[in-house]
């Protein structure tokens, strides 16, 4: 059957069957990478998905049911419908009535888009060979990827919502492994968008980023100024951008749980939400609701809690445009657009005369494990460079940097200008942070 059959005759049927509401939503996806090693093909994927959810409402409770086979639409009303019967929780969750103006969002180009198969493959053999002639004691490159992917959602409901929206995207990224003595390290350089198309730079930075780290070694444990370099940085607020949900907050799982109005940084920290920005723009939400961009902390202080339908009418406020579904098989949460933290105007080298002594740290590892949203506190192993009197002195590694986020974000002294969206759409710029504590030899 049809996509746009089908999904009228699931809207029908559950409306038939006494559904007091229903809604469909559908996510399809195309992807495309390619990964070399020594001119030849490693990995190829190539790679379409679709799928799509019922929800319906029966007696105030929300039921889902998922396919992937556009087919016996009374089998998954049925089963949705079996699905909200189960549910025990009484919390309404409306749906989004229709009938509403979105903005018109523009997103960045997607170059490999336009190319054939051939022509990303020859970018990704280019890369490595670039990166492999950068320095002669690279050795091989773990990875070597040109990808691009593309995708798009569908939403209609029995409320009148009719909505949709695609996006692609174009990224590349190099993984070299480089050898000296008996030392050996790794780096990594990614770009996306319209910088994809410039796979040398990609590769020589991936280089330049390995050989930094030659000769790295611990500092003494003990407190030290510190600058979060924008990747590290972008790292930790995307670890802990979580903790800005209602959803949380109202669960008990956010420590900034009824804290609106109440200063959680320092005067220099801004974080937006903007779902307009060109790296992943979209004027509606995962239920449908127009989307705004907005200051969810404002000169560090918390303007807002990230909301959708269901955590907004519990708070008695507006729904924030930030529902969110990762895929049609997902039930609706609370989510982030384009997450950064707004930069200032110093360069990093700037930031660096200012902190005088003290350590970089460009990596962290063991987000998942290592942090806590609901307190707040990290502890994540760490890489870096030590700085004396404004100058890098030598690289860092095998040290761990713990604190808690809020403590961080209220010793944030200065912001840098260098805000860059690295794999993901939450980003933040490199911060000098007045003290943490770190863990060495």
């Amino acid at each position: 059957m049809k996509r746009e059959a089908f999904v009228k005759e699931l809207l029908a049927l559950a409306k038939n069957r006494g559904c007091q509401q229903a809604e469909v939503f559908e996510a399809w996806s195309e992807d495309f990478a390619v990964n070399v090693c020594d001119g030849e093909f490693d990995r190829y994927e190539s790679a379409a998905t679709d799928g799509l959810s019922l929800r319906v409402k029966v007696s105030g409770k929300d039921g889902y049911a998922f396919t992937q086979a556009f087919e016996e639409p009374e089998i998954l009303v049925q089963k949705a419908m079996d699905n909200a019967r189960a549910i025990e929780s009484e919390d309404d969750h409306p749906m989004q009535v229709g009938g509403l103006a979105y903005e018109t969002v523009t997103g960045q180009p997607s170059p490999f888009a336009a190319l054939s198969e051939q022509e990303r493959i020859a970018l990704a053999v280019k890369m490595e060979a670039v990166a492999k002639a950068a320095d002669p004691r690279v050795l091989r490159l773990m990875d070597c990827e040109v990808g691009v992917t593309k995708g798009g959602v569908a939403m209609e409901n029995t409320l009148g919502l009719s909505v949709s929206r695609e996006a692609g995207m174009s990224y590349c990224y190099a993984v070299p492994v480089i050898q000296e003595g008996e030392e050996v390290r790794i780096g990594f350089a990614f770009r996306r968008g319209r910088e994809a198309m410039d796979v040398e730079a990609c590769a020589r930075e991936a280089v330049q980023v390995a050989v930094e780290k030659l000769g790295a070694k611990p500092v003494p444990s003990g407190e030290y100024a510190v600058i979060l370099k924008n990747g590290a940085a972008s790292a930790l607020l995307s670890g802990f951008s979580g903790i800005f949900s209602a959803a949380a907050a109202q669960k008990g799982l956010s420590l900034l749980k009824d804290m609106e109005g109440q200063t959680v940084g320092s005067g220099t920290v801004t974080i937006w939400d903007d779902p307009f920005h060109p790296i992943a723009p979209r004027a509606f939400d995962g239920e449908g609701t127009p989307t705004k961009k907005k200051a969810v902390v404002e000169a560090g202080i918390l303007k807002t809690l990230l909301h959708n339908l269901k955590t907004a009418k519990k708070a008695g406020v507006e729904s924030t445009g930030n529902a969110s579904r990762p895929s049609a098989a997902s039930t609706v949460g609370v989510g982030t657009h384009v997450f950064y933290m707004e930069p200032g105007q110093e360069r990093l080298e700037a930031l660096q005369e200012r902190m005088g002594s003290g350590l970089v740290i460009t990596d962290l590892e063991g987000l998942h494990a290592g942090l806590n949203p609901i307190s707040g506190d990290f502890s994540l192993k760490a890489e870096g460079y030590l700085v004396e009197n404004g100058k890098k002195v030598r690289p860092v590694n095998e040290i761990t940097v713990a604190g808690n986020f809020l403590k961080l974000l209220k010793a944030v002294e200065a912001v840098g200008s260098d805000l860059e969206f690295h794999q993901g759409s939450t980003a933040a710029p490199s911060l000098l942070i007045s003290g943490l504590s770190v863990g060495g030899m």
